[in-house]
């Protein structure tokens, strides 16, 4: 019986298996994208309902102009290189909410959420353009996937989501919001893993290189970024992010060659 369930288990893992676009990392994903799009779309529209938008119309326009030039960036480049499908069902939102939290996340199908407490640390739209950049990223690797899946083995068995949602849905909700990092002190350092942080970084500094902005702007963020935590970040193999000297000494490393091979 168990040899049963253990083969059972390892045709279900290779079964989910898929790649990243651009980077081409095997990822486990339990669950369909239709199914990743319609529960982001419920608990995005919650979110809004439940949370106060920004009236200022300076930083809202601001995060609307920089998230779809981002958004026209990456469906421009993913038609270049014939992966147009991958996103033809992303419905893009992007809203700002009144929250002193240093925060923004990006749902399945291009949700993006950014909280007016960041604002400051982003400064302008290229700074901004690091944070949506790097938040989109998640959602174009599908990094929510990957981590609920992950999820769903550790503490519901595998439990298929649509099957979870019914028998604890309050559970699931929660699960998947922690997922996301919606609630989290710094939404820029999302509960991911190194590797997943490590990954929205490189692809966040491409897709907002090509949209035109500087990728250089993100050292200068990420330092603002690691002053925001005055020095109280863990060590870092106690951590589930890189450090800050890491990232930025990675980023650094990136930039020349992101710059010779995508800007415009």
């Amino acid at each position: 019986m168990l040899r049963f369930v253990l083969a059972w288990l390892v045709c279900m893992l290779l079964a989910a298996c898929s790649t990243v676009p651009v980077t081409g990392r095997s990822q486990l994903n339990l669950i369909s994208s239709s199914e990743m799009n319609s529960m982001s779309a419920q608990q995005y529209d919650t979110f809004l309902k439940e949370n106060t938008s920004s009236r200022n119309q300076q930083q809202t326009a601001m995060v609307k102009r920089v998230g779809a030039r981002i958004q026209g960036a990456v469906e421009q480049y993913f038609e270049s290189i014939g992966l147009q499908a991958y996103l033809q069902n992303y419905t893009w939102e992007f809203n700002v909410v009144e929250d002193e939290q240093v925060n923004a996340w990006c749902m399945a199908g291009g949700k993006v959420v950014v909280y007016t407490g960041i604002l400051p640390v982003a400064k302008d739209d290229a700074g901004l353009a690091v944070i949506m950049g790097h938040e989109i990223a998640h959602a174009i690797a599908e990094h929510g996937n990957e981590r609920m899946s992950h999820q769903l083995i550790a503490q519901m068995g595998g439990t298929a989501l649509s099957t979870a949602l019914q028998s604890k849905p309050e559970a699931t909700k929660s699960l998947w919001m922690s997922v996301y990092g919606v609630g989290a002190q710094y939404g820029a350092l999302l509960p991911y893993s190194r590797m997943q942080e490590s990954e929205a970084d490189q692809l966040g500094l491409v897709f907002m290189t090509l949209a035109g902005y500087d990728p250089n702007v993100a050292v200068d963020f990420w330092e603002r970024m690691a002053a925001q935590k005055g020095g109280q970040a863990p060590p870092e193999f106690l951590s589930t992010h890189p450090s800050d000297a890491t990232r930025i000494a990675s980023i650094k490393k990136s930039i020349p060659s992101i710059i010779q091979e995508h800007q415009r």
